[in-house]
């Protein structure tokens, strides 16, 4: 059976004197650098969830300068191919004016050449018809 003497107060009064000085030295100064430690965590938390709205309204803001960026160099190039177009179809149809000129003017030429050639050969073939044919016969025409 258990005996109650003495010894049970005394003890109980050294556990007690114990659990008061723990209290003092040990289990307030932990719990107070637990709870500054749990506020750090939360000014942390707080502060990196503020960042992260910050960045995400910023990216937001980025997008939607790039969209805009993207459209107006998609309008100005659409511009500018439409000039280019213009541009070429302009030189094409000088080109082709030109060319026309050219080819005239060779057609021109051509046709004066030729006439020039036909009648030269018109008169040599008389000359030689008349050299061939004095020499056929023997006499001069």
């Amino acid at each position: 059976m258990i005996n109650i003497d003495l010894a049970f107060p005394i003890q109980l009064i050294n556990f007690l004197v114990l659990i008061a000085i723990l209290n003092v030295l040990l289990y307030r100064p932990i719990r107070k650098v637990l709870a500054e430690r749990q506020g750090k965590i939360s000014d942390a938390k707080s502060k990196a969830e503020s960042v992260e709205l910050e960045v995400q309204s910023k990216m937001a803001e980025y997008e939607a300068r790039l969209k805009e960026m993207k459209s107006g160099a998609a309008n100005e190039r659409g511009t500018l191919i439409k000039e280019a177009q213009a541009e070429e179809a302009t030189l094409l149809e000088a080109a082709r004016l030109e060319a026309s000129e050219i080819l005239a003017a060779i057609k021109s030429r051509v046709a004066t050449e030729s006439a020039t050639a036909r009648t030269l050969l018109q008169e040599q073939a008389k000359l030689l018809s008349v050299d061939i044919c004095e020499k056929v016969l023997g006499r001069s025409l």
